[in-house]
């Protein structure tokens, strides 16, 4: 199973991005989702989950400002980022955890999608 990040860019103080994370291969079920970020210099910072049945769980950095949610029929998961600071520049990644068709587990992460946060 792949996961390909998209979304990132350069954004103004107080702005809004929306990320995405979409999956592909034989997949059967998707049952957990993160998403990380990493500044150069530190450790990769979990900053939201949702698991399969929808319930949430996010940073106290971002809670508030980030929403996590997941298209299932897309195989897709997003990360919605409001009010945006310089403090949350860094590189996204997502992560996700399920079940393939094959009935083997999967674990796969994303490439890494940069956010900019600057005037």
């Amino acid at each position: 199973v792949q996961l390909q990040a998209s979304g990132g860019g350069l954004v103004q103080p107080g702005g809004s991005l929306r990320l995405s994370c979409a999956a592909s291969g034989s997949i059967f079920s998707i049952n957990a989702v993160y998403w990380y970020r990493q500044t150069p210099g530190k450790q990769r910072e979990l900053v939201a989950t949702i698991i399969r049945g929808g319930s949430t769980n996010y940073a106290d950095s971002v809670k508030g400002r980030f929403t996590i949610s997941r298209d299932n029929a897309k195989n897709t998961m997003y990360l919605q980022m409001n009010s945006l600071t310089p403090e949350d520049t860094a590189v996204y990644y997502c992560n996700a955890y399920g079940l393939g068709s094959g009935g083997a587990d999967f674990g796969s992460w994303g490439q890494g999608t940069e956010l900019t946060v600057s005037s």
